[in-house]
């Protein structure tokens, strides 16, 4: 609901607040007093564009501002949740256009793009003005009007959230199959090279260790001839080492009562003299271990051979890249295999759920057909009220190429202005007062099913009179009874309906003419709708029609 519009520098305005109420509103006023230019401000609140020429004072900037109560309005706050934008109880909207004709938007005092600014406010304000196609030219809002006349609205908030998980599961498949398109052209190539691989079987370091045992083979003779000779000059030649060294323990061992000073001497000697012999073991072990078998030396040498071809193959330096590698294929190997699992599993939910969505859209659609006819009906007779006495409007429904998110219907509003027999779209055929009155016939036999902004109508009585506008005054009473509805009229017959009116009118001051706007009491706003039937000053006749209608 708008509680509130500012303006300030714009056209002929230099400063006007516009606090409209929560019924029917109407703004009354003279031709050219500035009735449209309150309009063309807030329709740089919707997000149109705006230059220099709109500043009344060119050395000043423009701002327009709009205070919005939201609390009940959850699809807007959801928007402004997914903009990242504050959410408050009260949304104000700001606009400013500077003298170099550069502008920028606000929402609750964070600057905003005009495409976000346009598709937020679109949820706050509804605004009707002549020539414009409107929502009639929206599938998505012709199929709103009649799901909302065939109590369609919780089962198509089930098929929805139903379709989008149904939508998500085929983007699902469709990464899946793209991945696993993309895994089979390269699958042979890796398979090969898994295969040899795995039927090389190496194991870490394995290369690297293969390596230092082909040196040893290599040199195995004069390796065990090193260890033999050392081996030998500790214990098994004519004068072993140890046997020395213990006959030296012995003599150190002899003298220690006369000398203590020796004594550690004689226990270090024995410490030497063990590990001495710990080493002529480990010689001789070491020497049992090397091996002069040349088929071990020529397996290595295959094996090292292998390991090089493979390394160089890969780009690689070392075993443990190679069996990391190894690792790596297996895993890409076995996500194809799952792949192919989880694509069987994606394309069973996806066959159920498209069950579940096609009955739910064939009651979708039963439904529609069901009450599209009464529905027609009633149209068409409050179009005869309201000055359209030759119109017939028909609601063709057809069924859809593949599910939507609406369900498996496509819908069209086509119009015969003038009994023709020709049916064309009705954004086409009609006028820009019959769009508008159009709107209003429709919005008025929905109000109470559908959840709709501030509804905004710029002269919908235009080109009738008569009982045809007292017919748009109590259809938009009736509108206003469940929605903020802002009307522009030149009938006194619409007028009349107002729960509140304001007048626009011009003042003349220092040369300069601005335009002013004011709330009528209940006197001003029978004394305005005088001057609509009678003119200026309208007569004792005049009034008392204005009551009488009123």
């Amino acid at each position: 609901m708008l509680l509130q519009l500012n303006i300030r520098n714009y056209v002929i305005i230099e400063s006007l607040t516009f606090k409209p109420e929560e019924h029917l509103n109407i703004i009354t006023g003279e031709t050219g007093a500035g009735k449209s230019i309150i309009l063309g401000a807030m329709g740089l609140i919707l997000g149109e564009r705006a230059d220099a020429n709109t500043l009344m004072n060119k050395e000043s900037k423009c701002v327009v501002e709009a205070h919005f109560d939201v609390k009940g309005n959850f699809a807007f706050r959801e928007a402004l949740a997914a903009e990242d934008l504050d959410e408050e109880a009260t949304c104000i909207i700001r606009r400013e256009i500077a003298a170099n004709g550069k502008s920028r938007a606000f929402v609750n005092d964070t600057p905003v793009t005009l495409h976000t600014l346009a598709k937020l406010t679109s949820l706050l304000v509804d605004l009707h003005q002549q020539f414009g196609h409107l929502a009639l030219k929206e599938d998505s809002f012709q199929m709103d009007v009649v799901d909302a006349m065939s109590g369609n609205q919780l089962l198509l908030k089930e098929y929805r959230e139903q379709f989008g998980n149904y939508k998500r599961l085929c983007r699902q498949i469709e990464e899946h199959q793209a991945t696993q398109l993309q895994f089979q052209k390269e699958a042979d190539y890796k398979q090969f090279l898994f295969d040899e691989l795995e039927q090389a079987s190496f194991i870490d370091n394995e290369i690297e260790e293969a390596e230092t045992q082909l040196k040893q083979l290599a040199h195995a003779e004069h390796i065990i001839a090193t260890l033999q000779n050392a081996r030998r000059q500790l214990d098994d030649s004519e004068q072993p080492l140890i046997n020395e060294l213990k006959k030296i323990m012995q003599q150190l061992q002899g003298i220690t009562n006369l000398l203590p000073a020796a004594e550690p001497l004689q226990l270090r000697m024995n410490a030497a003299y063990e590990e001495l012999k710990d080493i002529a073991q480990e010689l001789e072990d070491a020497e049992s271990k090397i091996s002069l078998d040349q088929e071990e030396m020529s397996r290595l040498q295959d094996r090292v051979d292998l390991g090089y071809r493979l390394l160089k193959k890969h780009g690689l330096r070392e075993t443990n890249e190679l069996t990391a590698l190894h690792e790596s294929l297996a895993k890409e190997l076995q996500t194809t295999q799952n792949l192919a699992h989880v694509l069987e599993r994606l394309e069973k939910e996806k066959s159920i759920l498209s069950k579940e969505i096609l009955q739910q859209a064939k009651q979708l659609s039963a439904n529609r057909s069901r009450h599209i006819p009464a529905f027609q009906d009633k149209l068409n007779a409050v179009l005869k009220l309201v000055g359209m006495p030759n119109a017939q409007l028909v609601i063709e429904l057809r069924p859809a190429t593949e599910p939507a998110m609406q369900g498996t219907d496509t819908i069209t509003f086509l119009l015969d202005a003038n009994k023709s027999g020709t049916f064309t779209p009705v954004y086409k055929a009609a006028s820009g007062g019959e769009m508008s009155r159009i709107m209003l016939s429709i919005k008025s036999l929905t109000a109470q099913a559908m959840q709709l902004p501030t509804l905004i109508f710029d002269e919908v009585d235009t080109g009738i009179s008569g009982e045809a506008a007292k017919q748009v005054g109590i259809l938009l009473k009736d509108l206003a009874q469940y929605h903020q509805v802002i009307c522009i009229t030149h009938q006194p017959q619409v007028a009349a309906k107002a729960d509140t009116h304001f007048y626009v009118y011009k003042e003349v001051e220092s040369n300069r003419v601005t335009a002013q706007l004011r709330q009528l009491n209940e006197e001003g706003h029978i004394y305005a709708i005088a001057q609509m039937i009678g003119g200026e000053k309208p007569s004792d006749a005049a009034l008392k029609n204005a009551k009488e209608l009123i």
